[in-house]
């Protein structure tokens, strides 16, 4: 590994009070260099962290964000757990298959886009959804998907659904390294279904208490679950006594 990728690895380890809390972004720093986890990459890691090539293999090994063989320039993931599974994301992944001639965990020939089924992308409001490079794409069907990973193949600009345009790979993976790439606040953070339950409060007039009301009620409760174990143990002393008194 190159000096510059070295000293990026020592400043994220030096971020943290304990430099092996910075082993999961030093990863996707070396993804970002290398293309994948490589044993030069875990090598560094782990002399850097002082720690054994194995404890940073078995984290590496652990988390599938991190990959032991290159994937494309736009990593495709298609969520196929149970609620996107029923609204089309299995017959999405299907479709890709096909259309990109390629299974799971693979990668097209020219190396554009690697496809990977995803258990869950924790958007269940805009299900079916997918990820590229780990940004969202709402409410797909087997035809935008297609259109999808065309666009990308094609070298076409394409935008994330609540995000920014898509970078490659490498580009989000040193974003996730904590190098920001001054693009956070490009597209909408957050969509409509996601929005739905503050518009209802809104609408109904609903607050959240004040930070004063929540203290007096958890004191409140914990006041009142204070007296009930008092008085628990007070009835079990009274019962103890009766026994003995009944024994004698």
């Amino acid at each position: 590994m190159n000096d510059k990728t070295l000293d990026e690895l020592r400043e994220i380890a030096a971020r943290y009070p304990q430099g092996r809390s910075g082993l999961l972004p030093m990863l996707h720093l070396v993804q970002s260099v290398e293309g994948k986890v490589t044993p030069e990459g875990i090598q560094a890691c782990a002399e850097i962290l002082d720690i054994s090539p194995a404890e940073v293999s078995g984290v590496a090994t652990f988390y599938t964000m991190y990959k032991r063989r290159p994937v494309g320039d736009y990593h495709v993931g298609v969520c196929t757990n149970t609620l996107c599974a029923v609204m089309g994301g299995d017959l999405i992944f299907e479709r890709l298959k096909e259309h990109l001639e390629v299974g799971n965990d693979e990668t097209t020939p020219d190396g554009k886009v690697s496809l990977e089924h995803i258990e869950c992308n924790a958007a269940c409001d805009f299900a079916p959804v997918m990820m590229v490079n780990w940004e969202f794409m709402d409410n797909q069907t087997p035809e935008s998907a297609v259109r999808l990973v065309d666009d990308l193949r094609a070298g076409n600009e394409v935008h994330s659904t609540r995000g920014p345009r898509l970078c490659t790979w490498r580009e989000a993976e040193r974003v996730l390294a904590g190098f920001p790439d001054d693009r956070a606040d490009e597209g909408p953070s957050a969509g409509p279904a996601s929005l739905a339950g503050v518009q209802i409060a809104r609408t109904m007039g609903w607050t959240a208490p004040s930070v004063e009301a929540s203290t007096s009620r958890a004191e409140s409760e914990t006041s009142v679950a204070t007296e009930t174990s008092e008085e628990r143990a007070s009835d079990r002393a009274a019962s103890s006594d009766q026994a003995e008194e009944g024994k004698s």
